[in-house]
């Protein structure tokens, strides 16, 4: 075996016991290739395995839902019935037939659902439609249904399951102080805000016993009447005491990624890499960070500097599946590098077209394009 180029990013972790090959992770991201109605297709199996060949550690798929109602988009992954296991158990065996950990990431939209009744903590409009809030008992509903699905993905066969506490959906909205506006024990003070989240967690994890249950984390929702990074350590602390496998870190929304001074901080390499190096100072558990780490040289900066103890690529590996065999050899320079000014795969995916990058070669793009269904 070539003896790797940086010496920290290529040695070995363990989440949970379970044994990462180095410290690079694909970071969850959706690009629209699943089928309408959130079956896996061809040119989702062919992304993924092409991820996994990358020689990245571990694959985390993009968000699967936990219940139709929750889903953000109709080619959103399902994981609601069993009816998906036979898609979703091969998804998993064609990412560990490249050597690599196959996670899969499972979601409630909330507020940010597709669906014509969208339901939230509060009845907080967003894009001119007003969520109803939920009640106890449908509360109680939804984290059984996150248990479930966390079943049904330890069933098809993944080596983890990863609860998506960011993005500014359903589990964060909890979290936020303006989008989780109630009165009851689910709401008001940060300590009864972040209740639903932990009550999923140990929900899940009764499920699915020692399955590694990964999370990602909301620090700062970069809005000024939002989630910020005070109030998100304290739930940072409790997931890690609940027995979280793992902190992966992100900031802002789908309210806040857009706004102009939140675009121009996305640009900047490793704009995210404070948020984690804030949370890794208040827990004990393995934290991921991502957000443009786009040379081998920075990821292993940020490791070295005990900032993360793993680096999540999402657009990165996507534009170039060869990154971490390059940062192996040392060949940084032929890294091709996803461009901070370019948003075509966004476009493509809200017009519900698969995403394609502008950085790859001609025949790479028509044939993505051709497997789309």
């Amino acid at each position: 075996m070539t003896q790797a180029h940086y010496k920290k990013l290529f040695s070995p972790i363990k989440l949970n016991g379970l044994r990462l090959k180095n410290r690079i992770t694909m970071a969850p991201l959706y690009l629209g290739y699943a089928l309408e109605g959130g079956k896996i297709s061809p040119l989702l199996l062919h992304h993924y395995r092409e991820m996994a060949r990358s020689g990245a550690a571990m694959i985390m798929v993009e968000n699967a839902s936990i219940t139709a109602q929750g889903s953000g988009s109709p080619r959103t992954i399902r994981v609601d019935h069993n009816r998906y296991l036979s898609g979703l158990t091969e998804l998993a065996e064609c990412i560990q037939g490249e050597k690599a950990r196959a996670g899969l990431q499972i979601n409630h939209a909330g507020r940010f659902a597709f669906g014509d009744e969208r339901v939230a903590p509060s009845a907080v409009p967003v894009y001119g439609k007003t969520p109803r809030s939920l009640t106890q008992k449908e509360i109680i509903t939804i984290q059984n249904q996150y248990a479930q699905a966390a079943s049904r993905v330890q069933k098809a066969g993944f080596d983890l399951v990863e609860l998506h506490g960011g993005t500014g959906y359903l589990l964060s909205q909890f979290v936020s102080p303006r989008t989780n506006l109630r009165d009851d024990a689910y709401g008001g003070s940060i300590e009864n805000r972040i209740r639903f989240p932990l009550e999923v967690v140990k929900r899940v994890k009764d499920r699915v016993g020692d399955f590694p249950v990964g999370y990602r984390f909301l620090a700062d929702e970069w809005l000024p009447d939002g989630l910020h990074l005070k109030e998100a350590l304290v739930l940072a602390a409790a997931l890690a005491e609940h027995g979280v496998a793992y902190i992966s870190v992100m900031g802002g929304t789908y309210e806040s990624f857009f706004l102009p001074d939140m675009i121009k901080k996305s640009q900047k390499p490793g704009y995210m890499v404070s948020l984690a190096a804030a949370v890794k100072k208040v827990v004990k558990v393995p934290v991921i960070t991502a957000g443009r780490i786009s040379t081998p040289k920075r990821a292993e900066s940020i490791l070295q500097d005990n900032k993360a103890d793993l680096i999540g690529l999402a657009r990165m590996l996507w534009a170039d599946p060869e990154w971490p065999r390059k940062a192996r050899e040392g060949r940084d320079n032929a890294i091709i590098k996803c461009s901070p000014k370019c948003d075509a795969c966004f476009h493509l995916v809200m017009k519900g077209r698969p995403a394609i990058c502008t950085r790859w070669n001609k025949e790479k793009r028509a044939k993505y394009n051709e497997m789309f269904q």
